[in-house]
């Protein structure tokens, strides 16, 4: 059984190592940080929690930053064990138990399995803009807006 617990300090390294995972596999980030730690803990965050395997590998994470979810990953080995919509709940109820109103952005296309996963955990599409900063081929970023 996966754990969803706060992120702590010492999760930092596998959180990494999670999120290469994830990079490798879906390009997720879109553009790998020049500092994964600095990428998974900015300035502004308000709370972090990550997925523990029995075997204490991490398995996925989620952040909340300025009423914003955000650094949502599973790694491809945890995936369609509701990993995702774990971390996603937990995120949630404790936004709702603080009075934080959520927000996320997606850069995936609208079919992707990103777009997908929202939808089916109640995340509606409220609009799409152009991000502030380029993918790897140097072109423009749309970014897909979700609210609850």
């Amino acid at each position: 059984m996966t754990l969803v617990r706060p992120r702590r300090a010492a999760d930092l390294p596998g959180c990494v190592a999670a999120l290469r995972a994830v990079h490798e596999a879906d390009a997720y980030p879109l553009n790998w940080p020049l500092d994964p730690v600095g990428w998974l803990d900015p300035p502004g965050l308000v709370r972090a929690w990550v997925a523990e395997l029995p075997e204490g590998t991490i398995a996925g994470h989620v952040a909340i930053q300025a009423g914003e979810l955000s650094r949502l990953f599973v790694t491809p080995a945890a995936r369609r064990r509701a990993v995702g919509t774990a971390l996603v709940s937990e995120a949630t109820a404790w936004a709702a138990a603080h009075d934080v109103e959520l927000s996320l952005e997606v850069t995936d296309e609208q079919r992707s399995a990103a777009v997908a996963f929202y939808a089916a955990t109640g995340w509606q599409h409220s609009h799409t803009t152009q991000a502030d900063w380029t993918g790897p081929d140097g072109g423009p970023v749309q970014l897909r807006r979700y609210t609850r």
